[in-house]
């Protein structure tokens, strides 16, 4: 187990360059299974999520190589099955479940892990599919599904659902006619997968809105050119915000600004200056941070996997600030950590109200999810003294190469190894399950 010191107070200057989206990488992988044959994927990000997923691909026998190109074997499938050892590392790891359904009539998946955030239930995806005419059984912990023939039909999901939509779309595009999916994830990254499937040859209208319109084809193929993964907003965010809450000034080039708007307005509400130019965005702040009031939503609302960030940020405001989370239902696990740097923020369902304090002072906390371990490393680059953050495999799944990214910016952050140096974590440390 890893630690990562940092040193705060210091304004953060510089240029990031954005690393390829983590939630776009998933199942643009996994939709390879679709098109029997090599795939090349350019901008695949290095992050452990994507390990687990391309571990998962090659044990149902498609190889990989890694490389500034990835290139992944899909023409042969030597088995259909998810296993529990790989997927409970991951929640991403239940999108497999459509491309199996549609290549090989059935699909083993056990049912999903990852962040403990929520529930996070799957019924959306088997309503989807089920309308597509997979049937499906739950037998301990794994879901069976199997279907005859995929057939077009109009689906209507109770709410977005972004992995939902996903699942759907991929099995859409092998089966028999028209799929008309409504009340679609509007996400960026699902847009990208509509893209990356039509590169296959699928027949696809309407991403990026709530509508969305596939016409099966009998068979889809690999691409000629590598296909490049969209820029990872989140990250993007994340280090536009460490500009903002250090006081200094952070550009993100390699960026979509058009994916960024949300977290752009509620930055430039916070009082901080915005300047965006073609694939670059610059986040300055020399005054004082303002109270923001923040609402998480689908998109192209706010982000809830930037809450956790701005929430940081919002620690140190003139005033009170409500962030009130639609999204998931135990998405504040970061508060307790928050109030050992010194936060004040109070609880009540699923809002925190938050009141900035003067300062932050550095302290020792746990990372307890992927996103809430990004909004810690902000609050401990703003304290006054050193600050240990334990837990870092949720880093490791969602930021590529963060020390050198924070210290190109001017960050004083230092990972150690704990088992390595013979170092313990405090004992007053408990991570929260």
């Amino acid at each position: 187990m890893d630690k990562l010191l940092v040193e705060g107070g210091r304004p953060l200057e510089g240029t990031v360059r954005v690393s390829g989206a983590k939630n776009a990488a998933l199942p643009l992988l996994a939709a390879t299974l679709l098109a029997p044959g090599e795939h090349r994927l350019a901008n695949l990000p290095a992050l452990q999520d994507v390990e687990t997923m391309l571990s998962l691909l090659g044990r149902l026998g498609c190889p990989s190589l890694v490389g500034p190109t990835l290139r992944i074997e899909t023409s042969r499938l030597f088995f259909c099955e998810a296993p529990f050892d790989l997927v409970r590392r991951m929640r991403a790891s239940v999108l497999v479940l459509g491309p199996l359904l549609a290549r090989c009539g059935e699909a083993h998946v056990s049912l999903p892990g990852g962040c403990a955030i929520g529930v996070r239930p799957i019924d959306q995806h088997l309503k989807g599919l089920e309308a597509l005419g997979c049937r499906f059984e739950l037998e301990g912990g794994t879901v069976h599904g199997r279907t005859d023939r995929l057939r077009g039909a109009e689906i209507a999901f109770d709410m977005p659902t972004v992995t939902g939509t996903e699942n759907v779309l991929m099995a859409a595009v092998l089966a028999e006619g028209d799929t008309i999916v409504r009340n679609a994830a509007m996400e960026p990254e699902v847009a990208d997968l509509a893209r990356f499937l039509r590169s296959l040859g699928a027949v696809i209208e309407g991403e990026g809105t709530p509508e969305i319109r596939v016409r099966g084809v009998p068979g889809l193929a690999p691409s000629v050119q590598p296909y490049r993964i969209l820029p990872d907003r989140i990250e993007a965010g994340t280090y536009l915000v460490a500009g903002a809450i250090t006081g200094g000034s952070v550009t993100c080039t390699g960026t979509r600004p058009g994916d960024l708007a949300a977290l752009l307005d509620v930055l430039s509400r916070a009082g901080c200056e915005v300047h965006t130019h073609g694939d670059a965005v610059t986040v300055a702040r020399q005054g004082p941070i303002r109270p923001v009031d923040v609402v998480t939503a689908p998109h192209p609302g706010f982000p809830t996997d930037m809450q956790a960030q701005v929430m940081a940020l919002l620690t140190l405001a003139e005033g009170s600030s409500h962030v009130t989370e639609t999204i998931f239902e135990n998405r504040f696990m970061h508060v307790a950590e928050l109030l050992r740097l010194g936060a004040s923020i109070h609880v009540h369902g699923n809002q925190a109200i938050v009141t900035g304090v003067e300062r932050l002072k550095g302290a020792a906390v746990v990372a307890t999810d992927l996103r809430a371990s990004a909004g810690l490393v902000l609050a401990a680059l703003s304290a006054e003294g050193t600050s240990e953050i334990l837990h870092l495999d949720h880093l490791d799944r969602g930021y590529e190469a963060l020390v050198p990214k924070l210290q190109g910016i001017g960050a004083r952050v230092f990972r150690l190894d704990l088992e390595d140096r013979g170092i313990r974590p405090p004992t007053d440390v408990v991570a929260t399950a």
